[in-house]
């Protein structure tokens, strides 16, 4: 206490000692280490910590963002491959319908170019057999006739009138089939 009134009486009486001065550098010096110590150090280590944690998020960030252009620019591209992958499906798929249409027109030539040779060839057998039922015909009527003529000698008249009863009965015979 003597100390602090001294300190009082001596202020009082001269003004501010040089020991006043030096003792509150010295404790302001002092509280400055405590400060630093305890409060500016900690202090400075949190935002040193901040400052790290900010730039590790920005950096993140970025590399977040460069990742995301990379994957859309990967989507745009796997985009542009399948659009000329349908592309080429549907131009191959025009490409076989033409080609099975070609097939089909031309399975449908052969088949009416062979239905058609097939109809020729019937007629053919049917007019051949038509020719073959006539010979008989006329070999049997030639032979009638013979037998009619050995029977009776027969006038020219007899004989026109003969022929065209045999080429009537020919034509019904013909007509009946």
């Amino acid at each position: 206490m003597w100390k602090a009134n001294v300190w009082v009486l001596g202020e009082a009486a001269h003004g501010i000692s040089g020991g006043t001065i030096i003792y509150q550098l010295l404790m302001f010096i002092i509280l400055l280490a405590l400060l630093r110590k305890f409060a500016w150090q900690p202090l400075m280590n949190i935002m040193k910590q901040r400052e790290e944690h900010i730039a590790n998020e920005i950096d993140q960030a970025e590399k977040r963002r460069q990742e995301a252009e990379k994957l859309l620019e990967e989507q745009r591209e796997l985009m542009k491959q399948s659009r000329q992958e349908a592309q080429a499906l549907i131009e191959n798929a025009r490409k076989l319908a033409e080609e099975q249409k070609e097939q089909i027109v031309a399975s449908a030539r052969a088949e009416a170019e062979r239905v058609k040779e097939a109809a020729k060839k019937e007629i053919e057998r049917e007019k051949e057999q038509a020719m073959a039922a006539l010979r008989e015909q006329v070999a049997s009527l030639s032979v009638l006739i013979a037998s009619k003529v050995i029977e009776k000698e027969l006038t020219e008249q007899d004989q026109r009138k003969l022929i065209e009863a045999y080429i009537k009965d020919v034509q019904e015979a013909g007509g009946a089939r």
